[in-house]
């Protein structure tokens, strides 16, 4: 976020209408609806952290102990278990569960 003179920017009968308002102080002014964009979209890192977390799963479901994941991915233990044990794993569960009940995954 930058900081804008709202001099500089609006024209003079808005920055009258402004200064009613909050002369002198400081206003955020959000985007507009629909143009936010969902946090990790820009950069990407939101699916980034998606697929380090699915590896880190395969990985604990294929014998890794907590201990050595925590120091091959530079975690915490409480953070493993998060990832491992938290309500995004367990959502996964269900999932699959749902998944094999209607015979959609053998």
């Amino acid at each position: 976020m930058t900081y804008l003179n709202g001099k500089e920017i609006l024209p003079e009968e808005l920055l009258r209408q402004v200064q009613r308002y909050c002369a002198g102080g400081l206003l955020y002014i959000p985007k507009e609806e629909g143009t936010r964009q969902v946090w990790g979209a820009r950069t990407g890192i939101k699916e980034d952290l998606h697929i380090r977390n699915n590896m880190i799963r395969e990985k604990k479901k294929n014998g890794s102990s907590i201990k050595n994941l925590a120091e091959e991915y530079h975690l915490s233990i409480d953070s493993l278990k998060k990832i491992l044990y938290g309500s995004e794993a367990k959502e996964k569960t269900k999932r699959i569960e749902k998944a094999r009940e209607l015979e959609i995954l053998q």
